[in-house]
Order: C-alpha cells, then sequence, then structure tokens
C-alpha cells in the first residue's frame, strides 16, 4: 500500500480543505494522475497519485480540513482494478434484501445498490441521480439551504463540475419569477482560504503598530505618456500599457533609497532586502491574493507589464502557483479600479509597507495663481512604525509623488 499524504502546501500555509477526490475507491488510476485536490488560502493543490495501481481508500472527505503530510488515503499498487472501465460488470442481486452497510459498501465498489423489495423504482432512482452529480463541497452546502436540486444546475468547472457560483447563479435566475422565500438569512461556512484572509488580516492589526500617511498625485504627465505610448506598445508588444507599471517603477525607486519599507522584523534583528518582490493585490471571485513580482527592481516597463496580465488572469482563474504568491517584501493595492477615493490598506504581514492606490479624479488645483483642473489620485501608504518612522514614511512617498509627476526621471534614477 502506498500512502497518499497531504503535500507541503507553501510558506506559512499548513492546512487546507479537501475541495474534491477525482478517483472513487475500487478505481484504476495511473501514475501522477490527480487524486484530491486541496483548497488553501491561496491556492488549489493537486495531489497526484506517486505509482499506478487501484485506489484503496479514503481516510479523509470532502469538506475535511487536513494538515501538511496527514494521510489522505491509500493506493494498492499491486491489485488490478476493481471495475473495468471498458465493460463494467454487475454484481448479481443478492438473495437476501440488502441492509444499508451492505448498499454503502457496493457503491465503494462502483456497484449499483440493491433496491429493496418494498422500494418502488423511482425512490430507488433518485438517489442514483443525485450522487452523479460531481459538486463542490460549497456549492452542496448552498444547494442544501437553498434546497437546489443540483442535478437541475448546469457546471461551469472542470469535466462540468457545479460550484458554488453556478448555485448562486440558479437560484438568482429562479428567484426572478417567483415572489421573495420567507427566509431572511442564510448561514454558510467559511471555505479555508476566507478564514485564512481574516485570520492573516487580523494578525497584521495585532502584531504591528499600523499607521498610514496620504499624499496626492497630479497625474498629468503619467496620463500623457500612458495615452501617447499605449497605442505603440499594444500594436507592437501586444501589451496593454496601465499606470500600475508606472507606479511598480517609482516605488522600486523609492525602496532603494528609503530601505527600511522593503525590509521586515524577525524576533529583535532587522532583516533587509537588496531586491523587491512586489506583491500586487488582485481581487479574485475566491477572495483577495497577492500574487508577486519577483525582482521587480530588475525589470522594465513592458516587461512588468507582460508578467502583471499574465499573473492576474491567472488569479483570476484560479491558477496561481504558490511561488506566484510567496517571498513578496512590499505590496501594492489599487482600490480605484473600483472607484475607491481614499482608503487606508492593511499590511500584508510581516511586510512594513503597503502602498494604496485610488481613483483618478479632476480636482481644482492652484497652479501660478490660477484655479485649473487636473487629473488628481489619493495614495496612501501604510506603515509598521515599530520599524519605520513618520518622517521616512513621508518622504517615501513625496519621492513616489515626485517620480510619477515626472516619469522622464525615472530613466535617469
Amino acid at each position: 500500500m502506498i500512502a497518499i499524504k497531504v503535500p507541503p502546501l507553501g510558506e506559512s500555509i499548513v492546512e487546507a480543505t479537501i475541495a474534491r477526490w477525482t478517483k472513487q475507491p475500487g478505481e484504476a488510476v495511473v501514475a501522477g494522475e490527480t487524486l484530491v485536490e486541496l483548497e488553501t488560502d491561496k491556492v488549489t493543490v493537486e495531489v497526484p497519485a506517486l505509482k499506478a495501481g487501484v485506489l484503496a481508500a479514503q481516510a479523509k472527505h470532502e469538506g475535511d480540513t487536513v494538515k501538511v503530510d496527514e494521510t489522505l488515503g491509500e493506493i494498492d499498487d499491486r491489485a488490478a482494478p476493481a471495475v473495468s472501465p471498458t465493460a463494467p460488470t454487475v454484481p448479481a442481486v443478492p438473495a437476501v434484501p440488502a441492509v444499508p452497510a451492505a448498499s454503502t459498501s457496493a457503491r465503494a465498489v462502483g456497484a449499483a445498490p440493491a433496491v429493496t423489495p418494498s422500494a418502488p423504482p423511482a425512490a430507488a432512482s433518485a438517489p442514483a441521480a443525485a450522487s452523479s452529480v460531481r459538486a463542490s463541497p460549497a456549492a452542496q452546502r448552498l444547494a442544501e439551504v437553498e434546497q437546489v436540486d443540483l442535478a437541475a444546475v448546469a457546471g461551469s468547472g472542470r469535466g462540468g463540475v457545479v460550484s458554488k457560483a453556478d448555485v448562486i447563479d440558479h437560484v438568482k435566475r429562479g428567484r426572478q419569477d417567483t415572489p421573495p422565500a420567507a427566509a431572511r438569512e442564510t448561514r454558510e461556512r467559511m471555505s479555508t482560504r476566507r478564514r485564512r484572509i481574516a485570520d492573516n488580516l487580523l494578525q497584521s492589526q495585532l502584531q504591528t503598530a499600523h499607521l498610514t500617511t496620504f499624499n496626492e498625485i497630479d497625474m498629468s504627465a503619467v496620463v500623457a505618456v500612458r495615452d501617447r505610448l499605449r497605442p505603440r506598445v499594444e500594436k507592437e508588444e501586444g501589451v496593454r500599457l496601465t499606470f500600475m507599471p508606472f507606479f511598480v517603477r517609482a516605488a522600486c525607486l523609492a525602496l532603494e533609497k528609503y530601505p527600511l519599507l522593503n525590509a521586515q522584523i524577525e524576533g529583535d534583528a532587522i532583516v533587509y532586502h537588496h531586491y523587491v518582490n512586489m506583491g500586487i493585490a488582485v481581487a479574485s471571485d475566491q477572495g483577495l491574493v497577492v500574487p508577486v513580482l519577483h525582482d521587480a527592481d530588475r525589470k522594465g516597463m513592458l516587461e512588468l507589464s507582460r508578467e502583471m496580465a499574465t499573473v492576474a488572469q491567472r488569479a483570476r482563474e484560479g491558477k496561481l502557483s504558490l511561488d506566484d504568491l510567496t517571498g513578496g517584501t512590499f505590496t501594492i493595492t489599487n482600490g480605484g479600479v473600483f472607484g475607491s477615493l481614499v482608503s487606508t490598506p492593511i499590511l500584508n504581514y510581516p511586510q512594513v509597507g503597503i502602498l494604496g492606490l485610488h481613483k483618478i479624479q479632476d480636482r481644482p488645483v492652484v497652479l501660478d495663481g490660477q484655479i485649473v483642473a487636473r487629473p488628481m489620485m489619493y495614495v496612501a501608504l501604510s506603515y509598521d512604525h515599530r520599524l519605520v518612522d513618520g518622517q521616512q514614511a513621508v518622504v517615501f512617498l513625496v519621492r513616489i509623488k515626485e517620480l510619477m509627476e515626472d516619469p522622464a526621471a525615472m530613466l535617469v534614477a
């Protein structure tokens, strides 16, 4: 027997939730084939078979929380498949009516449950139909609460798996033609990812001396440069030029000048990072994730643009790797894409600095004694006051402002 164990899940991640078993006991597996999918707060981890054989047992089930190196099940690498995938066999119906334990055993090896003499055919077929629906644990829980027949829900996941979002869409469509239900509240268990996000945010507030400073940037120069270069860049390089690469470049230069904001505290020591692994906060259906652009300080605008577009797409599709999400030294978050005018971002602990970007809005400003309209953006720097003094935080943000208002300075800085 070969034990199926929870693999290492990444930096500081010690547990996961079983999202889905792709194989059932008695089914044949080949080496490298995915047996079970685990959901962490950051990514979905696929656990493959180390050798070919037959899945002998599942020690843990969908929805269970498991820890690193915990046994999930076993593979019998010496056994032949219990059921041939090309020519399924059906065992003879036992002469004695099956009891629940016998029917459970029959299902475990792929056989249809025995029908008792008193059970009508319709009652026997309903469980079989329900059990054929492949759905995530979250979708199953929501379907139970909303009393939704999963067989009637179209699955958008891989292989037709029904997701929570599919159930929500199904319920919304059904409510368009029906009066509101009497129930005004529902209760849903937090996913592993949502719980982990909540824990991290609380830890950040409890473990750091959290403070925020603000400034505003006249975006006229950057807007002009971006608008002038965007058509050519998109045509020749196939890259959509946004404002984010400008901010990443400016932040890297400012961090080089004020390295404490790129450091972190470990015990009574300060760890200085002589590189910038820039975290970019991305909103996804599974919650906020922060993919990391490794060695961002060594990359140009176009390379940063390509990498950001690629990693953001993987984040929205839930295909980020552990390497995408670990090793960050500083973070930028952009609430402006959702219309936020000003906010105080929370530190991505154990980092000591996070830059918050906001909506660009035309506002009146005074230039040379005249009131004129300019595209302005409020920016916020949250920092850990245990390590970063207020003066350093202010001059860091001023440096960001200077570089963004004179983007040509980034070429010679």
